[in-house]
């Protein structure tokens, strides 16, 4: 990060941005592992809310950096400092029980190096790449949020007619993917307008059509047999389609 490229007042509102973004986002994931380990709620639903909830929480405090250009870099800290705790405690170098019954299918530490790791990592990229002058990052990462984490928990509870090309899957939960995440992404780009964060801003009238497009590409790449990488496929659709119809 170049000095220069910062003033007094931009580094402060920056700091304080991070900080305050870090701790939204640690504290949910904290409640959840705590509702998790006293068996409130069950691993799996934890799993899917830790999904659902910390993304749009970090990405919101996006408004309140300022406008330097290394402003980025300091956000990006955020999501990567909690996907370091997660190789660490998928390596056992850090014990955390609590975590661990959260973020994972069956309590094995491992399975954090997997789905877990590749959505810390997708965040650290797209908020370095696309930052919030950009609708793109955005609008994958609201899909991959509240879309795929919605279609686990709609799928497994209200799930009743199976995919023909993957049984494991639904079209409840599809739906629910598509619906959560273009709602979640075209909510999100409304705020962002509002607040003058995009530059260019962008046209609102054909928004909800390209966003529609992206959640739905989104859905058909989710629904398919890709246990693990679902995270990376997912964001990696989202973004190539947002770079070409944005």
């Amino acid at each position: 990060m170049d000095p220069s490229a910062y003033s007094r007042t931009q580094l402060i509102q920056d700091v304080l941005a991070t900080v305050l973004a870090f701790a939204l986002a640690l504290g949910w994931l904290r409640w959840m592992d705590g509702l998790a380990a006293r068996g409130k709620i069950e691993p799996r639903l934890s799993r899917k809310i830790i999904h659902i909830g910390t993304g749009p929480l970090f990405t919101l405090c996006w408004i309140l950096f300022s406008s330097a250009s290394a402003a980025r870099l300091l956000a990006a800290l955020v999501p990567l400092s909690i996907t370091i705790q997660f190789v660490l405690v998928g390596v056992g170098r850090i014990r955390d029980e609590a975590a661990v019954r959260a973020m994972t299918r069956h309590d094995d530490r491992r399975e954090i190096l997997r789905g877990p790791l590749y959505y810390g990592l997708v965040f650290v990229v797209f908020t370095l790449v696309f930052w919030r002058t950009t609708p793109i990052g955005l609008v994958a990462l609201m899909i991959l949020c509240a879309g795929d984490g919605l279609a686990d928990i709609v799928g497994r509870r209200l799930g009743r007619t199976p995919l023909p090309y993957n049984h494991n899957k639904t079209v409840e939960g599809s739906a629910a993917m598509f619906l959560g995440g273009w709602l979640m992404s075209l909510g999100m780009v409304v705020v962002f307008q509002a607040a003058s964060a995009f530059t260019p801003p962008i046209d609102l009238a054909s928004a909800p059509r390209i966003i529609g497009l992206i959640s739905l590409a989104a859905t058909v790449v989710e629904s398919l047999p890709l246990p693990d990488v679902d995270n990376l496929a997912i964001g990696a659709t989202a973004a190539v389609l947002g770079l070409l119809l944005f």
